[in-house]
């Protein structure tokens, strides 16, 4: 099989993944240890937000190293194998994201509509727990669908009209009749978009209707700085997801096909470490701790 791209600025155009994937994985890696070595951010919220980080690390790392190659040289092959195995990654990072920012918005719901029973139901052993059950559930779901679409008989071009193997680009290619696929996949992401939408939409209706009774103005700048920052990346990503597989039959342009996963595989991940950093001071002081540190060590 070999990705598609296109040839014209080949080179220069090539640069522009390889920043992004730069910035997506230096602003993720730089969140990863301000949470791990501040004690201020070891608390339910900053361990999922480390996940959040840690995911989108490793969808940037799993496609944009191939997409570089290909943009610079057209053409590639890659072996049925690590079409299989890109595939499995990318959903399995996608699939666990997207139920990880519903388990987010349970957490910002307990915290401020429940804050007496926060460390009982956000306990660690909770948390470890919520962890595991998104990154199995994702892994699962991931598995399904690359075996299904590997074992696919494909016939005549095996040009992948896309940067990366995807599953909808496969799907055009096969020759068999994957009507009642395409259905199950409308069926799956339902319950894998929807479901957590609405798990995060209940949460953020209780949280907003609990926020004008604080009686702390500081309490209340905070809880919506989180909030807002969590539902503009919750926006961010579930509007990519919606576009791509909701709907599977729509006549998309093969230009449309191909932005919206380069946007939530390498403009999301870049775009997330900003949003809770930019807004969030407790980040922010760690930050600042972080560099007074290594400029007195840089002293010493």
């Amino acid at each position: 099989m070999t990705e598609g791209s296109d040839k014209g600025n080949k080179v220069s155009v090539g640069i522009v993944p390889k920043v992004r994937a730069f910035t997506a994985v230096s602003g993720n890696t730089l969140l990863l240890v301000l949470i791990q070595v501040d004690s201020s951010l070891h608390t339910p919220m900053y361990f999922f937000l480390g996940q959040l980080a840690f995911m989108d690390m490793c969808q940037t790392l799993t496609v944009v190293p191939k997409m570089s190659a290909d943009f610079l040289t057209p053409g590639n092959r890659i072996s049925p194998v690590g079409c299989g195995v890109q595939i499995f990654l990318s959903l399995t990072m996608g699939g666990a994201e997207c139920l990880l920012l519903a388990v987010m918005a349970y957490d910002r719901y307990v915290a401020i509509c429940n804050p007496l029973q926060y460390p009982i139901l956000l306990s660690r052993r909770a948390c470890m727990g919520l962890a595991a059950g998104v990154w199995i559930g994702a892994a699962a779901d991931a598995l399904m669908h690359s075996v299904y679409t590997m074992h696919l008989p494909y016939c005549g071009s095996k040009d992948i009209d896309q940067f990366f193997c995807e599953i909808q680009s496969l799907l055009k290619l096969s020759c068999s009749d994957t009507s009642q696929y395409e259905t199950l996949v409308i069926v799956v992401a339902i319950v894998v978009l929807l479901m957590p939408a609405s798990i995060i939409l209940a949460s953020y209706t209780r949280i907003l209707s609990m926020v004008p009774r604080m009686k702390s103005t500081k309490g209340k700048q905070k809880a919506l700085a989180t909030c807002s920052s969590h539902l503009t990346v919750v926006g961010l990503f579930y509007g990519s997801g919606v576009f791509m597989y909701m709907k599977p039959n729509d006549p998309h342009s093969p230009e449309q096909d191909k932005i919206a996963p380069v946007f939530y595989i390498i403009v999301t991940p870049v775009l997330n470490p900003l949003i809770y950093s930019l807004r969030n001071r407790d980040v922010l002081g760690a930050l600042r701790k972080l560099v007074g540190k290594y400029r007195v060590l840089q002293q010493n």
